[in-house]
């Protein structure tokens, strides 16, 4: 028998920030490390949640870590961003969450009213989203040694009914769905940093996106294909994911894809790509090419889905990899995110 150790294929020499920007890094990191030495082999496509069979009962379980910087920002904080992302992973994998719990880890001479609202907001989140906080941990570090504050949730849910994702689903012909505006979460990360001399009246995205994949459940059902929420690395290295797991292409029309212009102008400042950046409140769906009307129809139904739309769809060529026909007539192959252009977004 070949041993785990024989089968370890990472060979990078230390860890980098661009190792948990959700980009190429990042795959090599868990394909070549973590998934031979803790699964043994990857039977399935690794996803957001796992689904775990207990005693005939199939549940949905996930954990996610946030270190974003700064702590608080314009439409949120990193006590509401580890609630909703948490409460996303979920709805994505096709379950909806019932109970997260958290991990703080602190800095000594953390501000004590910063940690109060940050326990508060993450309270406000829960309730929003229907999901009860059922316990957690919480570790002191020294001073200097967490920014401030570190927070990892994990949620446990029960699947919905009529949902079944998964990227051997994926048929050519079927279209993609995406629930919003993409960027708004990094580029405003970005502005609240300081570090771009820009001003734009932009807000992070984050929210839970459940009530969205409920409505494609209740209208569309077994038509929902495939779902993921594009956090790190944005939409392209969603797709690319996607692409690589089921061996078709994406193709997506540039002028279908919503962006607002303050991310665009920023983007172009900085020479980034729009579908690179991270987003909190937003998914993609690969739906049935028969049911992608109603489907779109149902989110601009949702008082968080208005701004939906089909952007592209599934083809044969090029396989395991995503193709965006442009504005001008002309296609580009769209990449994962390389490198980690904006660090500590999440």
């Amino acid at each position: 028998m070949t041993s785990a150790i024989s089968k370890i294929r990472f060979r990078d020499p230390q860890i980098e920030m661009a190792h948990g920007a959700g980009g190429k890094a990042s795959r090599r990191l868990i394909d070549g490390l973590f998934a031979p030495l803790l699964f043994g082999s990857v039977p399935t496509p690794l996803g957001d949640a796992a689904h775990v069979n207990m005693n005939g009962t199939c549940v949905a379980m996930t954990t996610d870590s946030f270190v974003v910087h700064p702590l608080r920002f314009p439409g949120g904080s990193i006590g509401k961003l580890a609630v909703n992302g948490t409460v996303n992973d979920l709805a994505v994998s096709g379950a909806k969450a019932r109970a997260l719990v958290v991990s703080y880890v602190l800095e000594a001479g953390l501000p004590t009213e910063i940690l109060e609202a940050e326990v508060r907001a993450m309270a406000e989140a829960a309730n929003a989203a229907g999901v009860v906080i059922a316990g957690g941990d919480t570790k002191v570090v020294e001073h200097g040694k967490a920014d401030r504050m570190y927070i990892t949730t994990s949620g446990i849910g029960n699947l919905i009914p009529g949902l079944s994702v998964s990227p051997a689903a994926v048929r050519s012909g079927d279209k993609i769905l995406l629930s919003g505006p993409i960027g708004d979460h990094g580029i405003t990360i970005l502005l609240a940093r300081g570090e771009l001399d820009l001003e734009a009246d932009l807000r992070s995205d984050t929210r839970s996106v459940l009530p969205m994949v409920e409505a494609l459940a209740e209208t569309v059902g077994a038509g929902v294909h495939w779902m993921r929420d594009p956090t790190r690395g944005g939409v392209a290295t969603s797709l690319n994911e996607l692409a690589h797991d089921c061996g078709l292409g994406i193709v997506l029309s540039e002028d279908a894809i919503p962006v607002r212009d303050e991310v665009r102008g920023a983007c172009e400042l900085l020479g980034l790509d729009p579908l690179h950046i991270a987003n909190e409140g937003q998914f993609l769906a690969v739906i049935a090419a028969e049911q992608a009307e109603a489907a779109l129809e149902a989110l601009h139904g949702t008082p968080r889905g208005r701004h939906a739309a089909l952007i592209g769809e599934v083809s044969e060529q090029p396989a395991g990899a995503v193709l965006v026909r442009t504005l001008y007539g002309g296609s580009r192959i769209v990449d994962m995110l390389v490198g980690d252009p904006l660090p500590r977004i999440c």
